[in-house]
């Protein structure tokens, strides 16, 4: 009897916080899902299908993953010559940068999020 290999099985287990660490680096200095998909030798379907999930609750179940809607303000050269601007780099990396004031509680419900994407 005569066997031939033909290839090795490519599918690979990630976990939550795996998943969770790949989907971080999209955007960063520019990042984008294919240079992402590039650097972890995963297909960018994958990364979109991550993502939704972490955007519908599966992926982020637990985490305490929250999405805070944002729109635009005007134009931010205006913005900035009127109001205080305010930057902060986390742990993570990740930067907040912002016009005008925030409450306290706003702020820290806002880095914990960011911290957690």
């Amino acid at each position: 009897m005569r066997a031939e290999l033909l290839g090795i099985e490519r599918r690979r287990r990630w976990t939550r916080e795996q998943k969770l660490a790949v989907l971080s680096e999209i955007g960063v200095d520019g990042a984008s899902i294919s240079d992402v998909a590039r650097r972890h030798d995963v297909p960018r379907q994958n990364l979109y299908q991550w993502r939704h999930d972490l955007r519908s609750g599966g992926l982020g179940e637990g985490a305490g993953v929250t999405f805070i809607p944002v729109a635009p303000a005007g134009d931010p050269q205006c913005a900035a010559a009127r109001r205080p601007a305010i930057e902060i780099v986390l742990r993570n990396g990740r930067g907040l940068r912002g016009f005008g004031t925030i409450s306290e509680d706003e702020l820290i419900h806002l880095i914990r999020v960011i911290e957690r994407a």
